[in-house]
């Protein structure tokens, strides 16, 4: 260990819960979020959002659709998904199981942490699915146990097939989330 990384302050979601303003808590450390999205970021969230529900709508599911909400994944560790699906109804609190998908919407100032950090910690928790969605690219890459290269990450321009929940399972088109 560094001497930075020693004399570095470590925070516990006690913490976290005291702080105002839009924070996430990666391994004890402080990580601000960026400003608001912009308006590209705002509308891919809505369209993901949108297709997801009435994919699980459509099937009668019990799986639900959240965005921005706070997991707490561990006593050091508070992440804020753009959009997460879970298989049951969502309680008054913050998350605290790991959701089967989770999605990030990709903007420049959050690119490298959704790609890494946040990768490597939704495999490590056991998240299925995980997408990156890049508005300024068009790109759509699915991360996960379903993925055609697994947790390396594949690009989709086409059909994805996911399977959320034990009796859930949907299609997302890229052609509906990237309007070209």
């Amino acid at each position: 260990m560094s001497a930075l990384e020693a004399f570095q302050p470590r925070y516990t979601v006690g913490d976290y819960q005291q702080w105002e303003g839009d924070w996430e808590l990666w391994d004890g450390i402080a990580v601000s979020m960026s400003p608001s999205p912009f308006g590209n970021h705002s509308a891919l969230v809505a369209r993901l959002i949108s297709e997801l529900s009435s994919a699980i709508d459509a099937q009668a599911r019990n799986a639900v659709v959240l965005t921005a909400l706070d997991w707490i994944v561990s006593k050091t560790t508070v992440v804020r998904p753009d959009v997460l699906v879970i298989c049951d109804e969502p309680t008054a609190e913050h998350l605290r199981s790991t959701p089967p998908f989770v999605a990030e919407v990709l903007s420049p100032s959050t690119r490298e942490r959704d790609l890494t950090f946040k990768r490597d910690l939704y495999q490590q928790e056991g998240v299925s699915s995980y997408l990156t969605l890049d508005p300024e690219n068009k790109e759509l890459r699915w991360f996960g146990e379903g993925a055609p290269r697994g947790w390396d990450g594949s690009v989709v321009d086409d059909t994805i097939s996911l399977g959320l929940c034990a009796d859930c399972s949907l299609d997302l088109k890229h052609s509906r989330l990237f309007r070209r």
